[in-house]
């Protein structure tokens, strides 16, 4: 009975979430003696013990504010527990009745009616089929009674928070791996990426989780409960670990892929800028007879820089902002030639529409039944197919998965590296005629109109707009010609004043070193960071700090605090936009908010970092040359390798300064030495609230890391109440499986022949004999065999 007790003392406290005030009685039937009401008060005290520790446990793992059971339900322990004695006295057939009996039935009757006049608004009859519809569902509820009781529940809660802290931990160490390798593969010292190596690299962490794994379910004081998902558990880790290393070759492969292409880019401005740098050396050697006349210096340095810099923008065009919207008419202009003046004018948003009907055509083997319904426009006195609420959801749900899929090609597409070309857009609108395509010739009652394309395409690309064109906004800043020298310009004259006061080549060298390291120096600091908030925001924020279960749990009440109904709908129409949305809101909100107190510290603890590792590579090269009586050149290469984890650099970045006569390489070391403090300041006064998210690439940003971690996942929804499969791996085998189911009328589900919104709840009706009308049909499915209504289940 306690273990039936615990569920029952679950499922109460959630029906007062949904403010219902319930009390109830036990009844203790065929009681042999008449004094049994008296020998059981230790029985009460006993059970009134159990329900309240069992309203503890459940209160914990619900988050409810409740000490004792009557905090959740009304229940007096000495009033509500009633013992029903024998019907018979003795043995039938010849046994005289109990004449108890018959009191104990009138006092439970009188007991029962004095709770149900309390209820208002409910009749007797209301009262016998709520209790028989609340008894189906919590027979029917999948998640709770997968249990044998609140322990069970509140272990496997536990093992749930565990399992995403070890997710993670793998997660975080691959993307030390990724960013390590990234760095290596842009300095060309690997040209291929095995999943053996990755295994590899992940292989320390990997067994730290596995022993993780082995003494949770050793030593946790649960560990008799927690034992029967063990196995099942340590597959899915497995699989995680696999899909894991799967994903990040793919995305080191396609770096890989895109480095010849950004070899020519970064080749062209390496050039201009050693050009610049040798031919500045050259002019101050003819002035260094005048080096003491600044005015001159600078007269002849203002007229050297003007002229340089107008020869390489006639040889290297600038780059040019970019119009996105602009390409995607004039792409779709070339395919549709036809099109009406005015359709740009009326093209809507098709994230918006509330139908989908005027884009669709009926197809014509139909005929006027089925799917649609024909209605007469009196206003343009034209037929209109009016999709049904089946074939609106499936075209919803359509255009949710190519919004997804685009916004993984363009973050692919790499633009703030390799800059954007129209060609982008093209790549786009070919993928999405093709989705549009395939699905319409599916087993659909439809095909689209030419304006259902376009108009998705174009409510895609603007909804990307500020995506690609920021990234593009990085890639020009760092390579058009125009903004990248005038940047530099302060930069070239203080070495153009070192040549011409004679400095040594070797103390040059060394400046113009820390000049290119700059903004690879920024870089890796915004990338490092982004790992660390991410990391910080597991642990300390309460709506990531958990599992998926857990971050859901804050989306609702964030949903119930701000009462908006568009990001209701949201939620329920597209979950996984909108855990993103909540994702990065909540990044968003912790930078800002602990932008100075801690993300501001962690980029200056990562810029002190960097300068011990730059400081002691110098010294190690010098130290390497030395023993090996070396050049300049075999200097750079042991310096590239010794920072190659963790920036870009090569000595490619170098490879147009002459440094042939570098021979003073302690010199060398102590300039680096002290022009890396001026730089890292200069660098630290540039971080604020505003550049930080701009300056990473979109798959390094702390919101995408936590994106990655907690919506790789199972997004398939309930036919009835599009509740959300809560199995943590896509493309799972296996039934879809859901804790809490909804009541239909979340779906937009009518009571047949009204407008009203049914209220009855899928667990409910799938146990029960009814029937239901999958939507387009007249044709009547039970509800326990809605699998062949068709659809995912």
């Amino acid at each position: 009975m306690q273990d039936i007790l615990q569920i029952v003392v679950q499922d109460f406290m959630r029906m007062k979430k949904v403010r219902l005030n319930p009390s109830c009685v036990f009844v203790h039937q065929n009681i042999s003696d008449v004094t049994a009401g008296e020998r059981n008060m230790e029985g009460r005290r006993r059970l009134q013990e159990t329900l309240d520790e069992m309203t503890k446990l459940a209160a914990k793992d619900e988050v409810c504010d409740a000490e004792c059971f009557s905090d959740v339900i009304r229940f007096d322990v000495k009033k509500d527990v009633k013992y029903i004695p024998q019907l018979w006295e003795g043995s039938p057939p010849m046994a005289p009745p109990n004449p108890n009996y018959c009191e104990n039935i009138q006092e439970l009757k009188e007991t029962i009616m004095f709770h149900a006049s309390k209820s208002h608004g409910m009749v007797l009859n209301d009262f016998k089929d709520h209790i028989i519809d609340l008894w189906e569902a919590l027979l029917n509820e999948r998640f709770v009674f997968s249990f044998r009781n609140a322990l069970e529940i509140s272990a496997y809660r536990k093992l749930e928070t565990e399992y995403s802290k070890w997710s993670w931990s793998l997660r975080s160490a691959m993307m030390e791996t990724e960013n390590k390798l990234y760095n290596k593969i842009e300095n060309e010292a690997i040209h291929e990426v095995d999943e053996t190596d990755l295994h590899r690299e992940l292989k320390k962490t990997s067994e730290e989780v596995e022993k993780s794994v082995s003494e949770f379910f050793e030593k946790d004081r649960d560990k008799d409960i927690l034992i029967q998902w063990k196995t099942s558990f340590e597959i899915k880790i497995k699989e995680l670990q696999g899909n894991i290393v799967r994903e990040t070759k793919r995305k080191l492969n396609e770096v890989l892929q895109q480095r010849d292409m950004k070899k020519r880019i970064d080749a062209q401005r390496t050039h201009h800028e050693n050009t610049l740098c040798e031919k500045s050396k050259h002019l101050a050697l003819k002035l260094r007879d005048r080096a003491n006349d600044e005015g001159t210096l600078k007269k002849e340095f203002d007229l050297f820089w003007e002229q340089n810099v107008n020869m390489i923008i006639r040889d290297t065009p600038p780059i040019r902002d970019i119009d996105v919207i602009r390409d995607v008419k004039l792409i779709l202009s070339d395919v549709y030639e036809s099109l009406p003046v005015d359709h740009w004018r009326e093209s809507r948003d098709i994230f918006t529409v509330q139908s989908y009907s005027d884009y669709v055509k009926l197809k014509k083997h139909r005929g006027i039944a089925g799917a649609f319904t024909k209605v007469y426009r009196s206003d343009k006195e034209v037929f209109r197919d009016i999709l049904s609420k089946e074939d609106e959801s499936q075209i919803r749900s359509f255009v949710t998965d190519v919004a997804q899929q685009t916004d993984r090609m363009i973050q692919s597409f790499n633009i703030s590296e390799m800059g954007y070309n129209i060609s982008c857009i093209q790549q786009l609108t070919d993928y999405i005629r093709a989705r549009v395509t395939e699905h319409q010739e599916g087993q659909v009652n439809y095909v689209f109109k030419n304006e259902f394309f376009m108009d998705l395409v174009l409510s895609i690309c603007k909804r990307s707009n500020k995506k690609i064109t920021d990234q593009h906004r990085l890639f020009r800043e760092a390579n058009d010609p125009v903004i990248y020298v005038e940047k530099t310009r302060e930069e070239y004259y203080s070495i153009f004043q070192k040549y011409c006061h004679g400095s040594a080549s070797a103390a040059i060298f060394g400046k113009i070193i820390c000049q290119k390291l700059k903004e690879l120096i920024e870089q890796s600091v915004y990338k490092r960071t982004a790992r660390d908030i991410a990391d910080e925001m597991r642990s300390n924020c309460p709506s990531l700090n958990g599992n998926r279960s857990n971050l859901e749990k804050h989306i609702l009440k964030t949903l119930a605090e701000e009462e908006d109904f568009n990001k209701y709908m949201n939620y329920i129409n597209t979950p996984r936009d909108h855990f993103k949305s909540f994702i990065r809101d909540e990044v968003s909100r912790y930078i800002t908010d602990k932008f100075n107190v801690r993300v501001l510290h962690k980029m200056k603890m990562s810029i002190e970092l960097l300068q011990q590792k730059i400081t002691r590579a110098a010294r190690e090269s010098t130290e390497h040359v030395q023993v090996n009586r070396g050049d300049a050149g075999l200097w750079l290469k042991r310096f590239s390798q010794q920072l190659s984890d963790e920036l870009i650099f090569s000595e490619k970045h170098l490879s147009g300064v002459n440094h042939d006569d570098v021979e003073d390489f302690k010199l060398l070391e102590d300039v680096m030495r002290q022009e890396l403090p001026a730089i890292m300041s200069e660098i630290s006064c540039r971080f604020n609230t505003k550049t930080f998210p701009l300056k990473l690439d979109l798959k390094f940003r702390p919101d995408e890391l936590l994106i990655d971690l907690f919506c790789q996942c199972c997004w398939v929804q309930c036919p009835f109440c599009k509740a959300v499969c809560t199995n943590t791996t896509e493309n799972h085998h296996g039934d879809h499986s859901v804790a809490f189911h909804r009541v239909s009328g979340i779906k937009g589900y009518l009571y047949r022949g009204t407008t009203n919104l049914c209220i009855s709840i899928c667990t409910t009706a799938v146990a029960s004999d009814q029937c239901f009308y999958p939507e387009g049909s007249d044709k009547s499915v039970l509800y326990r065999e809605y699998r062949r209504a068709g659809g995912q289940s």
